[in-house]
């Protein structure tokens, strides 16, 4: 399985978007300060992530989600209140 993920930092009300195959693992490090490009905003929370069965079709979405119209999309889930915990 390969996800594809949003996080929210609202200290900086700022957005990343990544994905990846271990999404638990990949949720840590950036709250640890693993992540280069997020290690100045944590915390962050999860905000959206899709499940995908082949790494091609994640990185797909993330470029999707990437572009102008996807972060419109983003931005009205975080307005709503949308918060989808992690799969178990």
């Amino acid at each position: 399985m390969y996800y594809t993920y949003v996080l929210y930092s609202d200290k900086y009300d700022r957005l990343y978007i990544g994905q990846t195959d271990s999404l638990e693992i990949r949720i840590n490090n950036h709250n640890q300060g693993l992540v280069r490009s997020t290690k100045y905003y944590c915390p962050w929370e999860l905000i959206h992530f899709e499940v995908y069965n082949t790494r091609s079709e994640a990185m797909n979405r993330e470029r999707e989600l990437k572009s102008h119209q996807g972060r419109d999309f983003i931005r009205n889930k975080i307005l709503n209140g949308r918060v989808r915990q992690l799969p178990d």
